[in-house]
């Protein structure tokens, strides 16, 4: 990880200039398997993720290696009237599907490229991501170790993200 710097960015503004340093290290991590994408998802992936940076609370983590991009993450508070819960196969219990906005912090998408992996680069990023957000926030507690992960369950319609 020696020569790897990190930027947090928040405010959509800033943001969104921010997201399209990222669509290399975008199209270079989901070309991979098991994701196999193209351009067109790559376009996709920015009118989604400009779409997200309006949500309240809208952070982007920039790793770089001098001028280069090798990994980025941002995330968002779910709002008190998501429906993010709302697809899984097998509901979960009221009180921890009920959001106020500043329960969970989603993680929606954290990449490193694949040179600058296995460094601690993708720990970094989630750490920067989610400092400060409150050791009320699910999404936040305890990062994405495996050992701290636990599956709520599974969304309808197959292969797609896992809500954990």
């Amino acid at each position: 990880m020696a020569g790897v710097t990190f930027e947090r960015i928040e405010g959509s503004d800033e943001a969104v200039v921010g997201l399209h340093a990222v669509v290399s290290a975008y199209q270079e991590v989901y070309a991979e398997p098991p994701y196999c994408e193209g351009p067109r998802d790559a376009a996709g992936f920015l009118v989604r993720a400009r779409r997200q940076a309006t949500r309240d609370g809208f952070r982007l983590v920039l790793a770089r290696e001098g001028d280069e991009v090798v990994g980025f993450a941002f995330g968002y508070w779910l709002p008190a009237d998501t429906m993010w819960w709302s697809a899984l196969l097998a509901p979960l219990e009221a009180r921890f599907v009920e959001e106020d906005g500043r329960r969970t912090f989603n993680v929606a998408e954290l990449a490193v490229r694949r040179g600058w992996r296995r460094q601690g680069v993708a720990a970094e990023m989630h750490r920067i991501l989610i400092s400060g957000q409150g050791a009320d926030a699910p999404g936040a507690r305890g990062g994405a170790r495996a050992d701290r992960v636990r599956r709520l369950g599974l969304p309808e319609g197959g292969p797609g993200p896992v809500r954990e």
